[in-house]
């Protein structure tokens, strides 16, 4: 019975057909009926009859064939569980989704962090022939709790890239994420606790993983760059060497200098087995985005994966960063990120780059200048050998500038399909199959943005105090009052950080003040004697007659 009211609900959208038709059989029966009771027909009767029962059966008929449209919709729909919002989608799309999820491009994707993670949840709804390769780079760093209880590895990253490939990501990073509060489980995380047993299952950490690809139901696979033990080593341009990954923003920043390379310890890490087959099978490579020397250019420098990245025939990809990294990357510019990779790999290893427009909203640029970051320059003429692709791809979440999940996915499909197209495969199923998802995909995204701003609207129409308050303003102030709003708060927070620094200058200038008048109230001062001042001809004559009494 439960089953059978789901097909009621509104989101399913059957009650309307269902209605059409019962319209339908209603007018056509009434046709009918008409013409059995009828005594005498004439010929206005007959003419009237049959109209009617005309619509009620062509009635009947669109009902019947929305009713089977739909009902197969709400069918894909159930099983393609990569779509997140279930709405303004047709037949068209739904229905070779699962084929061109299955014969989609072979992409891998080398890097870390939430950069990667950002690539992977927009990639998974194109193929399913995904690869993540990971760094595990954390040896050396302070375990937590849950990770010392159990003898478990830094998974940090892999165990990210998983929740991003999940079919439902928020259940899958809640269960990924849970830390037990009570009984003797207290203080553990469930993935540390998962993946023990994994290990312990299985007979080693690599099949740990790749058995994980296939209980979570993943959309393609995560593979550690490495199984060796490894620590990431900066060497500063001072000369300094900073042995812990954690520290070397904080340590470049001290020492006033920046990054002149990066090495691993120690130098032969072996790749992980797969790892260099993923790379030669793929048909496009994307590095990036992510932290330059901590999460991208580690992964390239594990024993063959540079060489293996250069020999291979797929379109080799790096997405740029849309803001400079305090510590990493400061005043680095598109060709300063791309030149740090030619420097630690060589030519060869990018083809394309795909850089933000830089059309990011000022105030939120404002909020990051307070952190010490910045846009990052887009000096594209400074490189050759790449060709730059300048796209939109950035996104206001959470008051953060992010890579847009979606948008960076556009562009790398979009990237595929022409190169294909240069090699006229117009009419290759793959070519055809993405091309037609991408047109499908990106229509949905124009839909989503018009509800969403239809949304913001009507939310502002019901605040009707606040219109009010609009109505007596000008076009300028009302157009653009959030933006404006934006701006005094970044620049109160920009006055406060001033006021609290000049407190803190008073303060310590009051310390030093106060120690010193401590230091010399401390030096005991003798009093003036009175035989250090000239004395009066009355305390003369007082001392003499003192003296001649004691005589006496």
């Amino acid at each position: 019975m439960k089953g059978f009211m789901h097909w009621f609900k509104s989101s399913n959208k059957m009650k309307r057909w269902m209605f059409l038709i019962l319209i339908g059989i209603l007018l056509a029966c009434y046709g009918l009926a008409e013409i059995i009771v009828m005594r005498e027909i004439s010929f206005q009767e007959v003419g009237k009859v049959v109209v009617i029962f005309v619509i009620g059966f062509i009635a009947i008929v669109l009902g019947l064939i929305g009713l089977n449209k739909r009902t197969l919709e709400v069918l894909i729909e159930a099983t393609d569980e990569r779509m997140e919002k279930k709405k303004n989608v047709n037949i068209n799309s739904l229905i070779f989704n699962k084929t061109v999820y299955d014969k989609g491009p072979n992409i891998v994707v080398i890097g870390g962090g939430t950069g990667l993670n950002t690539v992977l949840t927009g990639l998974k709804n194109y193929t399913s022939n995904l690869t993540a390769i990971v760094a595990v780079s954390d040896y050396g760093e302070e375990a937590t709790n849950s990770r010392k209880e159990l003898d478990m590895l830094p998974l940090g990253d892999i165990k990210d890239s998983i929740v991003s490939l999940a079919s439902k990501e928020e259940q899958m990073d809640k269960l990924m994420n849970y830390e037990f509060t009570s009984g003797k489980l207290r203080g553990l995380n469930f993935s540390d606790i998962y993946f023990s047993a994994m290990k312990n299952i299985t007979g080693n950490f690599e099949d740990s993983i790749v058995k994980s690809n296939q209980i979570f139901n993943m959309i393609g696979k995560v593979m550690p760059v490495t199984l060796d033990e490894m620590k990431i080593v900066a060497e500063l341009a001072n000369g300094y060497i900073v042995e812990e990954k954690s520290r070397i923003p904080e340590v470049v920043f001290d020492k006033l200098t920046k990054i002149n390379r990066i090495m691993l310890s120690p130098s032969n890490c072996r790749p992980a087995p797969g790892v260099i087959e993923a790379i030669k099978n793929a048909d496009c490579i994307i590095i990036g985005p992510g932290s330059l020397y901590t999460n991208v250019i580690p992964n390239l420098l594990v024993n063959g994966v540079a060489k293996a990245i250069k020999e291979s025939t797929a379109i080799k990809v790096y997405v740029s960063n849309i803001m400079t990294e305090p510590g990493q990357t400061d005043d680095y510019s598109v060709a300063d990120h791309i030149n740090a990779i030619i420097e630690h790999c060589g030519t060869g290893v990018i083809d394309y780059c795909i850089y933000d427009t830089g059309e990011v909203v000022p105030e939120f640029i404002k909020k990051y200048n307070l952190e010490g970051q910045d846009l990052v320059e887009q000096d594209v003429n400074k490189i050759k050998g790449v060709k730059f692709l300048q796209r939109n791809l950035s996104m206001i979440s959470n008051d953060m500038i992010r890579h847009d999940p979606s948008l960076v996915a556009e562009s790398i499909i979009e990237l595929i399909c022409d190169d294909l197209k240069y090699q006229d495969k117009q009419n290759d199923p793959q070519y055809l199959m993405l091309n037609t998802k991408l047109r499908e995909e990106k229509r949905i995204n124009k839909i989503k943005k018009k509800m969403a701003r239809k949304e913001k609207r009507q939310s502002e129409g019901k605040a009707g105090k606040r219109e009010k308050e609009r109505k007596g303003k000008s076009k300028f102030s009302s157009k653009y009052s959030d933006r404006i709003e934006s701006i005094i708060e970044a620049d109160e927070k920009a006055k406060l950080r001033v006021q609290r620094e000049q407190a803190k200058r008073k303060s310590e200038k009051k310390k030093k003040l106060d120690s010193e008048k401590h230091s010399k109230s401390s030096i005991a001062q003798k009093p003036k004697s009175a035989r250090g001042r000239k004395k009066t001809p009355e305390e003369i004559r007082k001392e003499m007659l003192k003296k001649l009494n004691e005589n006496k």
